[in-house]
């Protein structure tokens, strides 16, 4: 089967713009991508325009797939939106109160110092209910529930616990102070970037959306989400997620237990080829990849969606595709 880059009109400027050999060198290299054998589609934006889009092995960009725990981010989106919009008070505020329904019936008094910050940065302090423990979890009647009843290995504000119960819980939070499910508010409140489409999204017994997992949406689709991240939360002339909700997210508030590189409300934090990297990571390769402007250089954003059924990290997987984003950076 014959694939190509698609470009878009609006692209043409950018690209025009840019040496004919940087041109080249990122179609080499989206060339190259094929002998990834898990990859699925690469779409890249620059600066204001989508550049590049390509898909792979019988996918295109615009199929939905199963972007895992890159929906993280979108969580954290749509919680500083609930912030700049009232609905919350802040990352320090406490979410006991809010799910006071579900607590146990003895609760830990450590409950009430958990925040929706500390569930953001997966510093709950609670037992993590993803690896192995993340089919008893979603097995359970009740999911909500039954997070808040796990134990304390720790307490809150304390290193990286990875869990998507405590992002399951900030969909919770959403759910409760909105009065509306979290796919409504993320239709609603992400509508103004285009491009972007949720497809998908599993839900608890209760009917809340699994907060940072599960969730389907096409490669562009989470381009054009990153893209928003990259301009400092703008799209179509509209200032969707809050300039300072970025800042905080992107600020350091632990270490990653997979990796040891920082990890602030749903974003990893690095720094490669001498810029400042953001990225979501999904389970068998899902990513988005954010490169914050700066005096020499234009802001970016990669997407990229494999097999979701595969692991990434032991394989050496994720590595590559690191190794991909930063070519493409280079490149660009």
């Amino acid at each position: 089967m014959h694939r190509r880059t698609l470009i878009t009109a609006a692209a043409l400027s950018p690209l025009l713009a840019a040496p004919s050999l940087a041109q080249d060198r990122l179609g080499r290299l989206l060339d190259e991508v094929e002998a990834l054998d898990r990859i699925r589609a690469v779409a890249i934006w620059r600066d204001g325009a989508e550049i590049a889009a390509r898909g792979y092995h019988g996918w295109t960009p615009d199929q939905p797939t199963n972007i895992k725990s890159a929906s993280k981010s979108i969580i954290s989106a749509l919680a500083g939106i609930a912030v700049q919009r009232g609905a919350l008070d802040g990352p320090d505020q406490p979410i006991a109160p809010i799910l006071a329904a579900d607590l146990p019936g003895d609760p830990d008094p450590r409950l009430s110092r958990i925040t929706l910050g500390n569930l953001l940065s997966m510093q709950a302090g609670l037992e993590r209910q993803s690896g192995a423990n993340y089919g008893r979890w979603v097995s359970s009647g009740n999911w909500v529930r039954t997070a808040l009843a796990a134990p304390f290995t720790q307490d809150p504000g304390g290193r990286m616990q990875y869990s998507t119960a405590s992002s399951h819980l900030v969909s919770a939070v959403l759910t409760r102070v909105t009065g509306r499910s979290t796919l409504d508010l993320a239709r609603d409140w992400l509508a103004p970037i285009p491009g972007f489409g949720i497809t998908g999204w599993e839900r608890d017994p209760q009917g809340i959306y699994l907060g940072g997992n599960q969730m389907a949406m096409s490669t562009r689709s989470l381009m054009n989400f990153g893209a928003v991240y990259a301009a400092d939360g703008r799209a179509n002339g509209q200032q969707i997620v809050p300039q300072d909700w970025i800042e905080t997210s992107w600020q350091r508030r632990t270490a990653s237990i997979f990796s040891g590189q920082g990890y602030g409300y749903g974003w990893f934090l690095t720094r490669i080829v001498g810029r400042d990297l953001r990225y979501g990571w999904g389970y068998g390769g899902q990513m988005i990849y954010v490169f914050p402007g700066g005096s020499r250089n234009a802001p970016l954003a990669i997407a990229m969606t494999s097999d979701p059924d595969q692991p990434s990290a032991r394989t050496g997987y994720r590595d590559q595709l690191h190794r991909l984003a930063i070519g493409i950076a280079q490149a660009v």
